[in-house]
């Protein structure tokens, strides 16, 4: 009599890649904001990463800023300031895409 060990499907752990869905920005640790901010503003990241960290900046706090709270927080450089409020902006504009996306297919699903 042979034996074979079955693997149950429910076990295995989930790929990681590109069929999961990123995690969403708003649900972002301080860690996630770092490296986006690292990823999306390299060239400023030197200069304003502890100003994110001091202030236990979120992604929920990160796609609430206003230009008002960058330069609170210390980013007061105009070029620097205009470049970091474009990035924030593409993010907070491709989180509520997202959403939509989201809305849309589980109206679709219903």
């Amino acid at each position: 009599m042979t034996m074979t060990l079955g693997v149950d499907a429910s076990q295995t752990p989930k790929p990681k890649g590109k069929l999961t869905r990123p995690k969403p920005c708003y649900l972002w640790t301080t860690a996630d904001v770092q490296k986006w901010f690292k990823r999306h503003c390299s060239e400023y990241f030197q200069l304003y990463s502890h100003l994110l960290i001091q202030n236990d900046i979120t992604g929920k706090a990160l796609v609430r800023m206003t230009e008002g709270t960058l330069i609170r927080l210390g980013i007061a450089h105009p070029e620097h300031l205009e470049a970091i409020w474009r990035e924030i902006l593409k993010l907070r504009l491709k989180a509520d895409i997202q959403e939509m996306k989201e809305i849309e297919m589980s109206s679709i699903i219903s």
